[in-house]
């Protein structure tokens, strides 16, 4: 089965600033079917549509600010999602005071909980984006493992494989404590030796039984490109090697 390979556009914010259509055009050039979002509502929901339809990509997700989720905030939220047909409603960082204890991540775990049961009610998903943070021990316990278990089931797990290497968990084993949960993933290369400068398949990740399990037991709708080292290879360049080497080893039998 071919895989639908989007791309996170934090990844080329440079040329999405200079010009968001010719950089989408560009994207889809490449063999990405999608794009995920990230940040404040830069743009109308009139041009994204726009955009969008110019290009024949689709929304894929939305990094989503944690201010926008807020009571104040959420329903304008609801709205712009709507209008441009997102439904994956991903948190991809939180303010110290969410995270700077195991009794604080209990407490966002529970807020989250609240704020996906209204997500659910209008037919949109939470979810939480990992950093390496999340795997770095606090008071005896994992934070991740804390967070995770103590959210509904609903709440989606967008694990970002690169970043959870960088913070020394063991990808595999993560996962598959979580089945069903990884609706939307991230596919960021890392190794142990370069860290985040090497590209799809020249990295640590055994990506055949990441994207066999995500697609057999994750449950997962979306596989998001996301290349963060440009002092190695410019934004656009970094994201097309990435497709690239994906297709080459779609084609060849090793994913």
């Amino acid at each position: 089965m071919a895989y639908d390979f989007s791309v996170q556009l934090y990844a080329v914010r440079t040329e999405l600033e200079k010009d968001p259509l010719q950089t989408l055009h560009k994207l889809k050039k490449m063999g990405f079917s999608g794009v995920e979002g990230f940040g404040h509502f830069v743009y109308s929901s009139q041009d994204i549509n726009k955009y969008l339809s110019e290009t024949g990509l689709k929304i894929a997700g939305y990094h989503t600010p944690w201010d926008l989720v807020q009571d104040d905030k959420l329903k304008s939220t609801i709205n712009y999602f709507t209008e441009i047909r997102n439904k994956f409603v991903i948190i991809p960082g939180l303010p110290d005071e969410c995270t700077n204890s195991i009794d604080a991540w209990k407490r966002t775990a529970d807020r989250f909980n609240v704020i996906s049961k209204k997500l659910n009610a209008e037919g949109f998903y939470l979810g939480y984006h990992n950093h390496h943070q999340e795997f770095q021990m606090i008071e005896g316990q994992i934070p991740f493992t804390v967070f995770f278990d103590n959210t509904d089931p609903s709440i989606v797990i967008q694990i970002d494989n690169g970043n959870a290497l960088y913070g020394g968990a063991d990808l595999m084993a993560v996962l598959q404590k979580y089945p069903g949960r990884a609706r939307s993933v991230h596919l960021k290369p890392y190794s142990k030796e370069n860290g985040f400068a090497p590209v799809i398949g020249k990295d640590d990740i055994n990506w055949k039984d990441f994207l066999h399990w995500c697609r057999d037991k994750g449950g997962t709708e979306q596989f998001i490109v996301e290349y963060e080292d440009e002092k190695t290879h410019p934004q656009m360049e970094g994201v097309d090697l990435c497709i690239k080497a994906l297709r080459e080893m779609e084609a060849t039998g090793k994913i």
